[in-house]
């Protein structure tokens, strides 16, 4: 079986961190004998085809090179919200993925296509369908949705491709109860995305009082939730911030403010081989933001057996069991958040018995096979159920 992948995000070389988990799930889907194509946009510095882990990707360009912007940088929705060129430039973006999925349609010949965010490659991947009557998954992640919940230009656009998808999946049980909150459809399968399970495992010696951040710096993952948490902590701890973003600059300054610039260290991106060291000495991984789709970065921590403390919010109540493989906390409440860090970092004994358990939840639910078992099994159900 054959399928054409459509998607926004998709690693830009070995150990990339961006939309590690689509290529991860694309190498686990040869067991099952399907054969993934990619196609991506275009970035500085990548080739225009490429291989990368035995999955073949072709990228597009869809600009000239300085304004090829919207694309790995986490702020797809928010540049086109706030700058025509960034509206232009994804008019472009759409017309130019769109093209290069035909010609990839003539070359590889995809029995399925399966597009990853609705908006804007599940956009595409209506026109695709149309044209070529191959059955069409799409993968909800998250913030597609939000943008579908917030903008209201978007919400027919987002009804029109739920209804014109053969198959829609949600990763995680809060995305598809918020799915059919938004629109009235189908309720979407739940379908989490893989992670490394063979590289992200315990080792080595904790850190006592170090806290851990992974993710994007802005304000959708609530980082500035995190740094005034973390000024209202009565125990010794620092905090590793672990990303990149267009708010970094601000939360350095909001961690000067606060008085705890010293207790935090900015690390910037990193790939994932770098980044399993951070979880291994971490005494405890936090994950501060509202309505996350799922939250791979806490699974990740899960796998080294670090505990996490997070929002009760969102897809994260997916892999975070309240007293069992970590900690939630009401959103937004900066002092239980403070208070759950506080007992964390109290009792060594604690965080380890949850991190273990952690681990064992994340390997039974997380594992590249049983992701790719259960799209295979979609894929097949959508061949099935669409004319020949």
């Amino acid at each position: 079986m054959n399928v054409l992948f459509l998607t926004h995000n998709f690693p830009r070389s070995e150990g990339d961190a961006a939309g590690s988990f689509l290529l991860r799930l694309a190498k686990a889907l040869k067991a099952e004998g399907v054969t993934v194509h990619a196609i991506a946009p275009a970035g500085p510095g990548l080739p225009n085809t490429d291989t990368i882990d035995g999955i073949s990707v072709e990228r597009f360009r869809y600009a000239p090179r300085k304004f090829e912007k919207l694309a790995y940088t986490g702020n797809m929705a928010q540049d086109v919200a706030s700058s025509w060129s960034a509206r232009l430039t994804l008019l472009s973006f759409l017309g130019a993925d769109f093209v290069h999925a035909v010609r990839a349609r003539r070359s590889f010949e995809p029995d399925l296509i399966h597009a990853h965010w609705w908006f804007p490659n599940g956009v595409v991947g209506t026109w695709l369908k149309g044209l070529t009557h191959r059955p069409l998954i799409t993968t909800l992640h998250g913030t597609d949705v939000r943008l579908a919940r917030s903008v209201g230009v978007a919400k027919p656009l987002f009804r029109h491709v739920m209804q014109h998808s053969t198959r829609v999946t949600a990763v995680s049980r809060w995305l598809a109860d918020e799915t059919e909150r938004v629109v009235s459809c189908e309720r979407p399968i739940v379908a989490p995305m893989p992670v490394a399970t063979d590289l992200f495992s315990p080792g080595g010696a904790r850190i006592p009082g170090r806290l851990l951040f992974v993710g994007r710096v802005n304000a959708q993952k609530g980082i500035d939730h995190l740094l005034r948490a973390v000024s209202k902590m009565k125990s010794p701890s620092t905090l590793d911030v672990v990303g990149d973003g267009p708010g970094k600059p601000a939360m350095m300054q909001l961690a000067t403010d606060l008085g705890i610039s010293e207790r935090v260290n900015w690390i910037g991106q990193l790939k994932q081989p770098q980044l399993v060291e951070y979880y291994r000495r971490a005494a405890a991984m936090v994950v501060p933001s509202v309505d996350e789709g799922l939250g791979l970065a806490a699974v990740e921590a899960l796998l080294c057996e670090t505990p996490v403390v997070a929002f009760n919010s969102g897809g994260l109540t997916d892999v975070v069991r309240d007293g069992q493989t970590g900690v939630l906390v009401p959103p937004g409440d900066l002092e239980a958040l403070a208070r759950a860090l506080d007992d964390i970092l109290s009792s060594e004994d604690r965080g380890r018995t949850l991190g273990v358990a952690g681990r064992i939840y994340a390997l039974a639910t997380f594992a590249p096979e049983s992701a790719a078992r259960r799209y295979a099994d979609i894929y097949r159900q959508a061949l099935d159920a669409s004319p020949s």
